[in-house]
């Protein structure tokens, strides 16, 4: 059975937690991904979760986190019932700039994360669209993380905002991919909402990625929409077209 999940980085601008988790368990959600500020308030996060019948398989975790403190990590996994732990992010002033330091990056993100997998957990990458670039002869830095050994929560939003086949690239990485973002984009040139949309009011041809998704059997869904304007009109929209699927 899938799990459809809701990343709770969308409402961060919607008022107190407790109000978005009763706001999604209303809407009809039953699993989240939190997202690291949220892990400063452990305790309160397990009992709003709990409170409202919501789960949280899986979490955005800062590389200094995951590097410097994986016993943390860990434990914040563990309380919160994770199975799977992404690092989601690196800042402009620390990301490589050619084949030879994204391989090298991948090599550290494989490194850090031994201590995560060993504690039985799945650990991997999530994307933007800068590691989507052509660093020459096609290659980008995603290929580069995958082929260090390290697993993907393929976002499949920047991916197309990247310009590629998000078909494609699923066929590429397969195996590797342990979870999806599942973003919507509205028409080119609109700047409402940063150019997103709630999931199945947007441009993207859903039938053949689902088609692709069942075929890698990938059946972790996260819903996100980076900026909206409404974060309950996004959630139960498009939580109902992915009921649909």
């Amino acid at each position: 059975m899938a799990t459809i999940a809701y990343q709770l980085y969308c409402s961060r601008n919607f008022g107190p937690l407790d109000k978005t988790l009763a706001m999604l368990a209303k809407a009809g959600f039953t699993a989240t991904e939190g997202y690291g500020g949220l892990y400063d308030h452990l305790d309160a996060l397990k009992a709003g979760l709990d409170a409202n019948g919501l789960t949280m398989p899986s979490g955005h975790f800062a590389i200094d986190m995951v590097e410097n403190d994986p016993a943390r990590a860990v434990q914040v996994a563990r309380t919160l019932g994770m199975d799977k732990v992404f690092i989601p992010w690196i800042h402009p002033d620390q990301r490589p700039t050619d084949k030879a330091g994204w391989a090298a990056l991948g090599a550290r993100l494989a490194r850090i994360g031994k201590p995560v997998q060993d504690a039985g957990f799945v650990f991997g990458w999530h994307n933007h669209d800068f590691e989507l670039v052509d660093l020459g002869g096609g290659e980008t830095p995603l290929d580069l993380i995958a082929a260090a050994g390290v697993d993907l929560e393929l976002d499949l939003g920047w991916v197309g905002v990247a310009g590629k086949d998000r078909v494609a690239e699923l066929k590429k990485f397969g195996s590797k991919v342990k979870a999806v973002h599942v973003k919507d984009r509205a028409p080119a040139g609109t700047s409402v909402e940063d150019g997103w949309a709630d999931v199945g009011h947007g441009t993207t041809d859903w039938a053949p990625i689902k088609a692709q998704l069942d075929a890698l059997g990938v059946s972790h869904f996260v819903l996100e929409h980076d900026n909206p304007a409404d974060d309950k009109r996004f959630a139960s929209r498009s939580l109902a077209t992915v009921k649909g699927w």
